[in-house]
């Protein structure tokens, strides 16, 4: 399989991005459940639903720090409905400062004869976050590896940014983007996405994205 290829083109490991859930510390002993609409399948800078709206959801079990859960998805144009599996633990260093660590195996019901990706496309995350900053390093690390995304974020009130690098083996195919969000309420939120630097001129469609976002929580 040409993880390459799925990663740039179609692969989605969320339509808020896979640290929006990696990255949030759960109760102990707690179910939790969550559906979300968006006007379009923004990923890492990406549109992968070319112009489509995406309905998403995910389940939840967490307990003293560790969760587990799935994620799902309408897709991408490419390779249809989605889901991701995923499991991980996230701490409290200090008041200030936590960690998490998580794996993610992303599946599609559209790849042909090779429907079944589990254990294919699979990343780890590490996301260290401190006094309203946050690094994360997203290393894929099976099928065809090579792949690894990186992230450097702030927010401060209901403002976030967040710097983004794809980065590839061959380099051809290396590209950054920046996201600059706006938070309305717990629920809807506002997102501009610009591609700011790539690899090979014209790769990518590096017009502003524009993604309005509303979720809510089921239980």
């Amino acid at each position: 399989m040409n993880v390459k290829k799925i990663l740039v083109g179609t692969l989605a490991a969320s339509a808020f991005t896979a640290g929006s859930i990696a990255t949030t510390a759960y109760a102990e002993g707690e179910v939790s459940a969550s559906a979300a609409v968006s006007n379009m399948y923004l990923w890492r800078g990406l549109d992968l639903g070319d112009g489509a709206a995406a309905v998403s959801g995910d389940l939840v079990y967490s307990i003293s720090g560790a969760y587990a859960g799935v994620w799902v998805s309408s897709g991408d144009t490419g390779l249809g409905q989605e889901y991701d599996l995923f499991a991980g633990y996230a701490m409290d260093i200090t008041d200030d400062v936590s960690v998490d660590v998580s794996v993610w195996n992303y599946n599609y019901s559209d790849l042909g004869a090779r429907d079944d990706t589990t254990g294919e496309l699979t990343e780890i995350i590490l996301s260290l976050s401190a006094y309203g900053a946050n690094i994360s390093i997203l290393d894929n690390v099976a099928g065809d590896s090579g792949y690894i995304y990186y992230t450097l974020g702030y927010g401060a009130g209901d403002f976030s940014a967040t710097f983004g690098s794809h980065s590839f083996d061959d380099d051809a195919d290396n590209m950054s983007h920046l996201d600059i969000s706006y938070a309305y309420n717990d629920n809807l939120s506002f997102t501009v996405s610009k591609i700011v630097d790539e690899e090979t001129e014209g790769s990518y469609d590096d017009d502003a994205m524009f993604q309005v976002s509303y979720s809510f929580p089921i239980k």
